[in-house]
């Protein structure tokens, strides 16, 4: 699949400001503290900017609220009710601490509920597709919560240092989420590279009780939109090293970072440790949802293989 930059951000941005809004949700940052304020107001500002993002994908841009129409059968349309309903319980949870400087644990957990479901919602848009067998299962769910979780409450633990200071909670759950989310998306990679697939040029033809099918001649000269948008294809050997490089830099040097959060007492050390780790796991799931694009495989290329 063609891996859009859009598409690439909104899932990354809008992912890391749900899983901040389900740590602020939680109460694990001093509703007091200028910090989590600020807290508050990024979370809001990542979801919309996701969201925004997420718009720049579509023909029609200024078409986007019909999308709100389908929510009985679509997972995009429940994704785009959800985000508009979660917004209240953040926004809420948001004026609560900017002005009152208090945390109210109903409206808190609400949100938070509300924003794990929508998280799932969006993932859901691409495990619902059985076209597409290495995003079809569970483990896409999974792993979208997971890095969402892993992601917020690493950006919970800055801001935590930049607060109060009590980050024990915050990057303890932040390297939890972590070691579930890489765990959990090995054994999604291991499962696409030994998927077999179900689709064939045989079986899309029916004529695979003759023999081997190869294409004679492409349908059509010019590129179309299928070919521009599920043709994209990423050499092996590439998608092996890209894919190491998110373990390492969204997984391993954040834990190791977020390690030396929870045993130092320096500030400056706390400060920078902190900074780099989010700066990092960000790093290294954009080249995580890269590869998730690049290297899914339509079932429609079938007609267009070689």
């Amino acid at each position: 699949m063609h891996p859009a930059l859009s598409i690439i951000a909104f899932t990354t941005v809008s992912g890391l400001g749900y899983g901040l809004a389900i740590s602020l949700g939680g109460g694990f940052l001093d509703p007091s503290a200028l910090s989590t304020k600020i807290a508050h107001v990024t979370a809001l500002v990542l979801i919309g900017a996701g969201l925004m993002s997420s718009t720049l994908h579509l023909g029609n841009p200024q078409r986007a609220w019909r999308a709100f129409s389908q929510w009985r059968s679509s997972w995009l349309s429940r994704e785009g009710v959800m985000a508009v309903l979660t917004f209240v319980p953040l926004a809420a949870s948001a004026g609560f601490s900017l002005w009152e400087s208090r945390y109210v644990p109903a409206i808190g957990m609400l949100g938070a509920f509300l924003s794990m479901v929508t998280v799932y919602c969006t993932a859901m848009i691409y495990a619902s597709l059985k076209s597409v067998p290495a995003w079809h299962t569970p483990l896409t769910p999974l792993c979208y919560l997971f890095f969402s979780l892993s992601g917020g409450f690493g950006l919970a633990t800055l801001f935590a240092v930049l607060g109060d200071g009590r980050v024990v909670m915050p990057a303890s759950l932040a390297i939890a989420f972590l070691a579930l989310a890489w765990s959990a998306k090995l054994f999604w990679r291991n499962r696409m590279n030994t998927l077999r697939p179900t689709s064939t040029p045989e079986t899309a033809t029916g004529l695979g009780f003759i023999g081997k099918v190869r294409l004679f001649e492409r349908p059509h000269i010019n590129d179309n939109y299928l070919t521009s948008e599920m043709g994209f294809r990423v050499a092996r050997k590439h998608a092996a090293k890209l894919a190491a490089m998110s373990f390492v830099l969204g997984g391993g040097l954040p834990i190791l970072l977020l390690a030396v959060v929870l045993g130092s007492t320096a500030q400056p050390v706390l400060m920078f440790a902190a900074f780099l780790a989010v700066l990092s796991h960000v790093t290294g799931m954009l080249v995580e949802r890269w590869l998730f694009f690049a290297e899914a495989r339509h079932a429609v290329m079938n007609y267009y293989s070689t």
